[in-house]
């Protein structure tokens, strides 16, 4: 069972060694890397590629470790048990099983991503250290425990948002997705969009990680909105002498695609000023 990437899906060598790595390790893959760069998606394609089943968790700022094992709702069934309700009589009724128990139980082997952990609480991926570590835990309210029948592949995404625990990180296998380089850029964009032209394609990415470099830019655009700014160039049907930024006109065309935030629109209104200014 090894990954070597997909055809919707260009993985350096790098991290295809580290999915494998974790593969044969049996270990969590934690993937950090800049929002946009694919880390949900490799998940994805890690599943594509093996031909195995994907389960996903997807983490809230309210998320807590338990949901991901099971809920009890004793709510239900003290209303139930008000109502004469015979399902009162098995506890099991109202255990509402989690992502990791689905994927434990899995008749197969499978991937299981968690994705974004960094965006709940602190103590959060602590609380989770027995069940990853050992593949089991235990459910109080019936007495059994839940083990699993096939080692999940497990990719946890981050995007660095808090620091996570030294414990946690010691059981994980890392890797972190640097921003892609031309080339790399240039191979991804091509999966999503075959048909460009290379004169328009070299021209956007020459834009594109121009406005990357921009000093004081609060939000560097990312791989997805690269490629949904070349999916509206096309739609357009714009040139490369389209894309020139010169004068006055120093605001990308469609810029609303690359730019998410009033302060970096800002940005290159004032540096259009400066440059009518002659300063």
């Amino acid at each position: 069972m090894k990954f070597e990437g997909t055809e919707t899906y260009v993985a350096t060598a790098d991290l295809t060694i580290a999915v494998n790595a974790a593969v044969t390790l049996e270990r969590p893959l934690l993937v950090k890397g800049e929002p946009g760069t694919g880390k949900t998606e490799l998940a994805k394609q890690v599943a594509a590629g093996l031909g195995l089943r994907m389960i996903e968790w997807n983490v809230k700022s309210t998320t807590k470790a338990q949901q991901g094992l099971y809920e009890y709702d004793a709510v239900s069934r003290l209303r139930d048990s008000q109502l004469g309700d015979e399902r009162v009589h098995d506890v099991k009724n109202y255990i509402r099983k989690g992502k990791l128990w689905e994927a434990f139980e899995a008749g197969e082997k499978v991937v299981l991503l968690i994705d974004e952990i960094d965006k709940a609480d602190i103590e959060f991926p602590n609380d989770l250290l027995q069940e990853l570590d050992k593949m089991e835990f235990y459910v109080y309210e019936t007495g059994e425990t839940v083990k699993a029948k096939h080692r999940p592949i497990i990719i946890i995404t981050s995007n660095n948002e808090k620091e996570l625990p030294d414990a946690f990180l010691r059981r994980c296998f890392f890797h972190y997705i640097s921003f892609p380089d031309a080339d790399t850029m240039r191979a991804i964009v091509k999966v999503h969009h075959p048909a460009i032209k290379d004169a328009l394609l070299t021209a956007a990415l020459t834009e594109f990680y121009d406005i990357r470099e921009t000093r004081g830019l609060k939000k560097k655009p990312s791989t997805s909105e690269v490629i949904d700014w070349l999916k509206l160039l096309l739609a357009e049907d714009l040139t490369p002498e389209d894309l020139k930024r010169e004068g006055a006109n120093l605001l990308p065309k469609l810029h609303g695609a690359l730019l998410k935030n009033e302060q970096d629109v800002h940005l290159f209104e004032r540096l259009a000023f400066m440059a009518r200014s002659g300063r």
